[in-house]
């Protein structure tokens, strides 16, 4: 008979399975369109979504086009993130779990831990721009932060009021993280309104100053050129996609607390795209402000709100800021590594103790020493990623919707010598086809990373890495699935049989 989810799944080893990975049950999935909707709010209203467009204008783009490639980038990821949400809604299991049929129950640790580390790395990020934030509006106050005496050794890079702030902030995500996926639900839900408040308000401010939407969406004179239309559909496209890339993976993490299949979808095609679309053209036409109200560009929004000056406006810009980066950082930067590393020994790694390991990673890896140069940095560390991780969303598209026809036998995600066992659990076709998939981009990143000189074509396809190996992984995967048919290699996908009950079928072709 078929297995209600939810429940323990029927033989799991313990070595696969731990209340936190274990299918959701119907009094957990709660979530509504709107909650779906204010997750995705609360994460793309944040610091880095402002710079997207705003770098863009910085370096010369029309608004038009900055703002152009970050709705356009976003509505081409959302497709894979709506699919990728399909099996979490419908089954109840998390990121690291689905891809067990794809990459098998202990392959599937390879996508996880790429995912959790690409997560942490952002974790640290994000959590340095939140102490930044705070600390540099705190200074427009109390000049007196940056002069505190000095307890840390000058090769961390940090005086005693940066510190203070990053810690700080570090302390508030991790208090929140530890109280589980109730307390995320309601900060998302609670604070995207007033996101949405600031992020408006900063808009009219900049409206009043400038004197009229007019010189606010004056583009500047051209410079060296417009950039070219290669340039918005390859590498600003790819960036915009790359940006959410991360979550078409771990999507599952949250739409396995939806309560339908409609609550999702619906709430994503809500929250993501005009959010993003909204942010990225009030970040564009500040930008294009600050130039009328200040006399220079300025894309940074941390550094513009610290100049907007009185102490009323400095409060509501910490609040504001600070909620913006730990709206998205939990959601984005916290759930996923934690299912991750929970994944690599779940008997022994909780939701919480992989959070936490997180979080002391986002420490170590000192990301204000990282987070040098914000564009140059945003822009490789996208693309750079991206290529890395389209290649898995499209073997995990490829292998739920083509090869196994959006059905899994859930309870042989959790079992050794199941239908996902492969080869000593691992299935070497799907990490051939995540070899294929990232290789052709390798060069360009080496490029830009100014390790070496490529010929002109590998820094084109490096432009379009997550397209290229998102296509090229998908299709290597089915081919070889395929190729190999039935037995160890084969695709065993779960179905009903004819009299309701479950069984596996080979694959067919």
């Amino acid at each position: 008979m078929s297995r209600e989810p939810g429940a323990v799944p029927s033989g799991a080893d313990p070595r696969l399975w731990n209340a936190d990975l274990a299918p959701t049950t119907a009094e957990q999935r709660k979530w509504t369109t709107w909650n779906i909707a204010a997750l995705w709010i609360g994460m793309a209203i944040c610091i880095p979504t402002y710079t997207l467009a705003s770098g863009l204008v910085d370096q010369g783009w029309t608004w038009q086009a900055a703002v152009g490639a970050v709705v356009l980038g976003n509505v081409v990821v959302l497709i894979p993130i709506a699919l990728n949400s399909h099996a979490g809604t419908r089954y109840g299991i998390p990121f690291p779990v689905m891809s067990r049929a794809a990459f098998g129950v202990l392959g599937a640790n390879v996508p996880s831990i790429l995912r959790a580390l690409v997560a942490c790395g952002w974790f640290g990020i994000q959590t340095w721009i939140g102490g930044w934030a705070i600390y540099k509006l705190i200074e427009a106050i109390w000049p007196g932060m940056a002069t505190l005496p000095a307890i840390l050794p000058a090769a961390v890079g940090l005086n005693t009021g940066e510190a203070v702030c990053f810690l700080l902030f570090w302390a508030m995500n991790v208090w929140i993280v530890l109280r589980g996926m109730d307390s995320i639900k309601f900060l998302e839900t609670w604070g995207s309104p007033f996101l949405l408040a600031v992020g408006a308000a900063l808009f009219i401010w900049a409206w009043w100053r400038a004197d009229g939407l007019g010189p606010m969406l004056a583009n500047p004179p051209r410079q060296g050129g417009a950039p070219a239309i290669t340039n918005l559909f390859g590498a600003g496209l790819t960036s915009a996609v790359a940006f959410w890339g991360t979550m078409a993976l771990s999507i599952p993490d949250f739409s396995r607390y939806a309560r339908s299949q409609r609550d999702q979808v619906e709430g994503q095609a809500i929250g993501l795209p005009l959010t993003m679309a909204l942010f990225a053209f009030i970040g564009a036409a500040v930008t294009n402000a600050t130039v009328v109200i200040f006399g220079e560009r300025i894309a940074d929004p941390v550094a513009l709100l610290a100049r907007v000056g009185g102490a009323f406006t400095v409060v509501i810009a910490m609040a504001g800021l600070t909620i913006a980066t730990l709206t998205t950082n939990i959601a984005a930067n916290v759930v996923a590594p934690a299912n991750g590393f929970s994944n690599l020994a779940p008997s022994r790694i909780s939701f919480k103790t992989g959070a936490m390991i997180t979080a002391v990673i986002g420490i170590v890896m000192m990301p204000w020493k990282l987070y040098n140069d914000a564009a140059a940095y945003i822009f490789t560390w996208l693309i750079g990623y991206g290529a890395l991780l389209g290649p898995v969303a499209g073997i995990m598209i490829a292998d739920y919707f083509i090869l196994r026809r959006s059905r899994l036998d859930v309870d042989a995600l959790y079992r050794r010598g199941g239908a996902y066992e492969y080869t000593r659990g691992v299935n070497w076709i799907a990490m051939l086809a995540l070899a294929v998939g990232v290789a052709p981009s390798v060069p360009g990143f080496l490029a830009a990373l100014k390790v070496t000189e490529v010929a002109r074509v590998w820094s084109g396809i490096y432009n379009w890495a997550w397209f290229v190996g998102f296509a090229l992984a998908a299709t290597v995967h089915v081919a070889g699935m395929r190729l190999m048919g039935s037995g160890e290699w084969g695709v065993v996908p779960f179905r009903e049989d004819a009299d309701g009950g479950s069984g596996r079928g080979n694959l067919e072709g």
